[in-house]
């Protein structure tokens, strides 16, 4: 199968290589050219770096083909940058050593990040910033604890389901999620957490406009275009412009606390080495 592959790819490619390159049956080695643009060749050991060898052969010859093009338009490009630019436009010496000095002072700084960072936040800590920054935590869209069921409106629990999964006794509960097991297509208790109700209303394959004018009783059921029935309990609800609860938006705080921290780091490692640098006469103003 690799040499089908091999072979493939050789038919594919060997449209694009000019006359001067080698014949079809010497590509088979990996430092044979099979494309050339003026004086710039592509070996067929590059093309293997870019081509999966569980690849199937038509993958094959489309990898390789993308590749070619690629590779060639660069070649065509940089040689009518030659030609065209300036001495002075084609010094990207400048240029270049900025993007190394920028690449390096990245790469020490997420050197000494990974090293030092902690990323361990407390309970107390995220509550603390949620308290100091409640402005931040508007929520844009309505959010709820819910129980959600997509089951055959003909199911013969379907209405004892739906009576269990609005009840606020365990047993009910637990009841509702035994019945749903061998009743029901679909049957999750959102009400330990919340999500978004268009994520919800997406269950029902409507808007949350629409959905949430469809809540009696805290309860909203429809069929779908299948047939099937979708009902949806809701436990608890958060209007858009209400404060998110600390619980929907703990994870999100914890990364907001670990950025603040890392974001602390890079200061004070600046301001460390310069201080250093002053310190040790390395820094004159002239």
């Amino acid at each position: 199968m690799h040499n089908l592959r091999v072979i493939g790819i050789i038919s594919g490619i060997v449209l694009l290589a000019l006359p001067s390159c080698r014949t079809i049956s010497s590509l088979v080695h990996d430092d044979q050219v099979v494309a050339r643009v003026g004086k710039a060749c592509l070996y067929k050991s590059e093309l293997d770096k870019v081509v999966p060898a569980s690849a199937s052969p038509q993958d094959s010859i489309a990898l390789a083909l993308q590749y070619i093009n690629a590779w060639a338009s660069d070649v065509v490009f940089m040689d009518v940058a030659e030609a065209q630019l300036s001495k002075s436009d084609k010094d990207v010496s400048r240029e270049l050593e900025e993007y190394r000095r920028s690449l390096l002072k990245y790469k020490y700084e997420q050197k000494y990040v990974n090293e030092r960072l902690d990323t361990a936040v407390t309970d107390d800590e995220v509550a603390m910033y949620y308290e100091e920054h409640k402005d931040q935590f508007v929520l844009n869209t309505p959010i709820a604890k819910v129980r959600y069921m997509r089951i055959s409106p003909d199911s013969p629990n379907a209405s004892l389901i739906k009576k269990k999964m609005a009840s606020t006794v365990v047993d009910d509960l637990v009841e509702a999620d035994s019945l749903a097991y061998f009743s029901a297509d679909v049957y999750t208790d959102y009400s330990g957490a919340w999500i978004s109700l268009p994520q919800l209303a997406g269950n029902f394959g409507i808007d949350y406009a629409t959905l949430m004018s469809r809540v009696r009783n805290s309860m909203v059921e429809m069929e779908d275009s299948s047939g099937k029935l979708n009902v949806a309990y809701i436990v608890d609800y958060k209007a858009a412009g209400d404060m998110a609860p600390l619980d929907y938006c703990s994870a999100r705080i914890e990364d907001m606390i670990i950025s603040i921290r890392k974001h602390e780091l890079i200061s004070n490692l600046e301001r460390d080495l310069l201080e250093d640098a002053r310190s040790k006469g390395k820094i004159e103003i002239l």
